[in-house]
């Protein structure tokens, strides 16, 4: 394509499975952009009406609907916009990314701009620089994996920084968003230990001003991970390393770590680590045989990075292309690694604080806040039960209550309650505590009334989770269910809803279609009764 006229550039490249959608917004009148083959002249006019702004903004958001459902999408957007421009994100980029993936990862950050949020981006250019060096005949020196810097190295390390820094800037621009070049000037700092690494940097601060400057400015901030001594040394640090000084002194809620991986990765079986919960995973995962070199340093530095920061900050490392799919929804697409909160089971009501769970109750449980029924009324039917098992938080965050039939253990389980603040929610801390769940119970029902569905519940949360559902339009309630693979327990269930509505349902039901309609029925597809 050679010319953009009256229309928004290029916003985003989203990666659906394995199909990218090219997403443009047309016909805004914001900007004037052209480009050519022949040149590399551009037009940027920044100034546009507050009128214009917003629709931009909605129609942007509109095309995050494509990679997640709008739930999902205004839940992250309110989220990270409810804190301070510069606590939404510091975003690392690896110098492999600044060369294979430019004009995605510029369209990207493109994409985060026009929805209001500012991230910090600092890059690194390693594969650069040794591109460089090994042209010069310099042959790249570590020790204890970390690179020797003498003078001629700093030199080089330089000029690559300052050129990589403003080809991102300049592919930003390129596409309307404005971006400030800050290649020093932001990290303060020490020799490391110059008789054994030469210009290698220990950072000893951070200078903020330069940041917040450019983003009260309307720029996103593109900086580089070189150092300054007191006396005006330039020094060398690990890109890695500045982000997590800078992240601990920012403190925001995502550190994002682009590179061409897509995450971190299973070392036996391959497959991507969605999610690693630290506090609950950690110590295990240390232990695994396949857990060494390059991912044992990256889970040790973002457990101490995440230590010092509030629970609400998360590290998630991905590719450009899945940055959006990351930020906006539920399942993400990289690795997610958070702190979590560590879970506790209790087999009592005895074993847990009581004043805990009234807590939750009261903040969370609709039947408490409408006055249906009170928590002492709940907690005293609750020593009544022969086997319940009871999920919390150490914070006091979630609360999962799950009884179950000890007469007959073939029973299902059933979840009584499964409650979270939106700290939790947001935090995935709910998904965390439905692992925990599925492991310890093999076949589980719950049943969700229409009154919740009302009050904003997540319909799809539970059918994801669900091998089934049944419907029942007398009170609009849904039953879900996994783990039933057998027709007669399925019966069962039907039998026990039967019950509680006072709807009869047919004694031997031979296929889905036969049954009542008085209960509808979503099984899979492989199950026949």
């Amino acid at each position: 394509m050679n010319s953009l006229v009256k229309s928004l550039p290029l916003v985003a490249s989203l990666r659906l499975g394995k199909t990218t959608l090219a997403t443009r917004a047309t016909s805004l009148g914001c900007y004037g952009v052209s480009r050519s083959n022949s040149s590399s002249k551009h037009t940027r006019l920044y100034s546009k009406s507050a009128s214009s702004a917003v629709s931009e903004k909605e129609t942007i958001v509109k095309l995050l609907y494509n990679i997640g459902s709008r739930k999902e999408v205004e839940q992250y957007l309110r989220h990270f916009s409810s804190v301070e421009s510069q606590k939404f994100a510091v975003i690392k980029v690896g110098g492999a990314v600044l060369t294979e993936e430019l004009e995605t990862l510029a369209s990207a950050l493109t994409f985060l701009n026009r929805v209001g949020l500012s991230p910090i981006v600092l890059h690194g250019a390693g594969p650069q620089m040794n591109d460089l060096l090994e042209k010069a005949g310099v042959e790249p020196q570590y020790e204890g994996g970390i690179r020797i810097t003498d003078a001629n190295t700093l030199e080089i390390a330089r000029k690559v920084f300052m050129a990589e820094n403003l080809k991102l800037v300049d592919a930003l621009e390129r596409l309307g968003t404005r971006a400030r070049p800050i290649p020093s000037g932001v990290f303060m700092a020490d020799y490391l230990d110059k008789s054994t690494y030469g210009y290698v940097g220990k950072i000893t601060g951070v200078n903020k001003e330069p940041i917040e400057s450019a983003i009260r400015a309307g720029a996103l901030p593109i900086l580089t991970s070189l150092a300054e001594t007191p006396d005006g040394q330039f020094l060398n640090v690990n890109a890695d390393v500045a982000a997590a000084e800078l992240a601990t002194v920012i403190e925001p809620l995502k550190i994002v770590f682009l590179n061409e991986k897509n995450g971190l990765y299973h070392g036996v079986t391959g497959e991507k680590l969605d999610v690693i919960n630290l506090d609950e995973e950690y110590e295990d995962l240390l232990k695994e045989p396949w857990v060494r070199y390059g991912t044992k340093l990256k889970l040790t530095q973002c457990k101490e990075l995440l230590e010092n920061l509030p629970r609400s900050s998360s590290v998630a490392i991905l590719s450009a292309s899945n940055l959006h799919k990351e930020l906006f929804t539920d399942s993400g697409a990289g690795t997610l690694i958070r702190r979590g909160h560590k879970l506790f089971k209790y087999d009592s009501l005895k074993q847990v604080d009581p004043d805990k769970l009234r807590r939750i109750m009261e903040a969370e449980d609709l039947t408490i806040k409408r006055h249906e029924q009170s928590v002492a009324s709940y907690l005293q039917s609750l020593q009544q039960r022969q086997k319940v098992t009871i999920y919390t938080d150490e914070p006091g965050q979630v609360l999962a209550i799950i009884g179950q039939d000890l007469n007959d253990p073939s029973k299902p389980a059933v979840l009584e309650k499964f409650l979270a603040s939106k700290t939790a929610v947001l935090n995935n801390v709910t998904d965390n505590l439905w692992s925990a769940i599925q492991k310890d119970h093999p076949k589980l029902t719950w049943k969700v009334n229409a009154s919740e569905f009302a009050n904003g519940m997540d319909r799809s949360w539970h059918f994801e989770r669900s091998d089934g559902s049944l419907r029942t339009p007398q009170d609009d309630s849904t039953t879900f269910f996994y783990g039933i693979n057998d027709p007669a327990q399925v019966k069962t269930l039907f039998d026990q809803i039967n019950q509680d509505t006072k709807y009869k349902i047919p004694a031997a039901p031979q296929t889905l279609e036969t049954l009542s309609p008085t209960v509808e029925v979503s099984v899979p597809k492989t199950m026949a009764l």
